[in-house]
């Protein structure tokens, strides 16, 4: 019997936490290099700022629901809030890794300097690893027979550089580096990038500062949490039926029959918020917050930068705000993997070179994936996961890749696909479509559920699949790493999305539920009567 293959998982966040999982789950031995002293990756909140180390806000809310951000086989407890903060988020981590007892395979204060190929590369597809023991100041070579990277996309920071920059008397500094309000109180700031968090953290300051100046290159679709009936916007449109409907309607209709439903919250123009582009042409924004601060004055919208001044700020449409003390650029970040070079993982102008986003395709030997390098319009723990499903089954030797070409052949249609659809921007690289795509890694994986035949078996399960939130437990409902409590799991969404807002009885709920079993009860009474009159 072969010896099981040992390997390196580097990051120990939301993507390396499934990793390890997998691993076990494939008879594999997993080893975790964690440069932190802690899980959680980005949603560990520290208050201080580390170098190439991403970090969520104090305040950071997730943009997700629990039920379609969650772990396949592991739901968030019902009382979490369906929108998380990111204590909670860390504590479902905590909850994840001590179930699945995830923790003794981390070595936590352990970084990655260099990854590079072992000698017998071509035939063994062997890797060694450069690894710094932070806390005792010692370098170790290791080898592995494959490696996980589950570092994500928020390490490197996209930095402009603006005319007058280096002589602006005010502080400037990166999303990346912000952490909360204090000592932002009373000033005039201005925000660079209509992104989530360049709204969030604008949001934020408009409850603090003078003046919060949100500057934006081309405006945004602006999306709120909320769906139908106050329900998480994501389990309303993230189903497959809807994916049926985008998949069937011309881009430019749906586009507009989505405008036109976000514009009904509040007209976009009228904000000074509708951009260039239509809505399915860029990743949405989500934020309840900003139309209420642009309503009460608190956050102006202003046009892209030109220029800096000694003390302020002027923006193209030829207008200058003078007196600014602090300017934040929410610019995004930048592809890379500094452990190891282009002939490892290529990165160019934000491109990575990736099969299915995972796999790099020149490379001899299948024992390298990178997890979690996707922007997906929904959730990306539940993508990281399963990914990390299909890469471990490729290690162990369960799953074979296609030939060079064809993995090829994938990607230059991705990227072909993805210019057609979106304006040309380094942000949209690595976007997918969150049903679409979770289904093409489930194909590979042997786990997509099949509808057509659990309709003849299990009619009203199905339906419910279909026609509601395709959620990860869909993916361990049939075929290879079946889960028992999948089928509950779905048929019981419901009562996890309610039990944390349904927190008091009303009087005219119980009153209506016994209107509506006293006319049931009535007609039944009416319809026996009939029978017994007429026939």
């Amino acid at each position: 019997m072969a010896k099981p293959k040992t390997i390196a998982i580097i990051g120990a966040g939301g993507s390396g936490l499934p990793a390890i999982k997998c691993c076990l789950d494939e008879g594999l031995i997993p080893v975790c290099f964690e440069r932190t002293d802690d899980i959680g990756g980005l949603w560990k909140f520290t208050p201080e700022v580390h170098s190439n180390q991403a970090c969520v806000m104090r305040s950071t809310i997730i943009n997700t629901s629990k039920e379609m951000m969650c772990f396949s086989d592991f739901p968030i407890p019902k009382e979490y809030p369906n929108y998380m903060h990111n204590s909670y988020i860390l504590k479902y981590f905590h909850l994840y890794a001590d179930h699945f007892d995830l923790k003794k395979y981390i070595k936590f204060k352990h970084e990655i300097l260099n990854l590079s190929r072992a000698d017998n590369f071509d035939t063994t597809g062997k890797w060694n690893l450069k690894i710094k023991d932070v806390e005792k100041d010692t370098v170790v070579m290791e080898t592995y027979d494959g490696v996980l990277v589950c570092t994500g996309h928020h390490v490197e920071q996209n930095t402009p550089h603006f005319e007058g920059i280096d002589n602006f008397g005010g502080q400037v500094l990166h999303s990346h580096d912000y952490k909360d309000h204090r000592g932002c109180e009373d000033k005039r700031v201005v925000v660079v990038g209509l992104s989530n968090s360049g709204g969030d953290v604008a949001v934020e300051l408009g409850r603090v500062a003078s003046q919060v100046f949100l500057s934006t290159r081309r405006g945004a679709w602006v999306a709120h949490r909320r769906g139908d009936d106050g329900f998480p916007l994501d389990i309303v449109v993230t189903t497959r039926f809807m994916e049926a409907v985008k998949s069937t309607l011309p881009s430019a209709l749906l586009s507009t029959v989505v405008e036109h439903q976000l514009n009904r919250r509040f007209n976009h123009a009228n904000y000074s918020l509708k951009p260039k582009h239509r809505f399915t042409s860029q990743h949405p924004m989500v934020n309840d917050e900003l139309p209420n601060h642009i309503l009460s004055g608190s956050i102006i919208i202003k046009s892209n930068i030109k220029r800096f001044t000694e003390n302020g700020v002027e923006f193209e449409d030829g207008t200058i705000e003078d007196n600014i003390d602090l300017v934040i650029l929410a610019t995004g970040y930048v592809l890379g993997f500094s452990f190891c070079d282009s002939s490892v993982i290529k990165v160019e102008r934000n491109q990575v070179d990736l099969y299915k986003y995972v796999f790099p395709p020149n490379s001899a030997q299948p024992s390298l994936a990178v997890i979690g390098c996707v922007q997906p319009w929904g959730a990306l723990m539940p993508v990281s996961e399963l990914q990390a499903r299909w890469a471990t089954k490729v290690f162990k030797g369960d799953l074979v890749l296609p030939s060079k070409d064809d993995m090829w052949h994938d990607i230059n249609k991705k990227r072909s696909d993805m210019a057609h659809r979106y304006f040309s921007t380094q942000r949209h690289t690595i976007q997918v479509d969150w049903v679409t795509y979770m289904d093409e890694l489930a194909d590979i994986v042997g786990c997509r559920p099949n509808l057509g035949k659990l309709l003849l078996t299990d009619p009203k399960l199905a339906l419910k699949m279909y026609f509601g939130p395709c959620n990860p437990y869909q993916y361990r409902l049939m075929g290879t790493g079946q889960w028992d409590g999948a089928k509950e799991a779905i048929n019981t969404v419901m009562e996890r999305v309610l039990y944390p807002t349904k927190t008091r009885k009303i009087e005219e709920e119980m009153r209506t539920n016994g209107f509506w079993k006293l006319s049931i009860f009535s007609l039944v009474i009416i319809a026996v009567l009939l029978k017994w009159i007429f026939f």
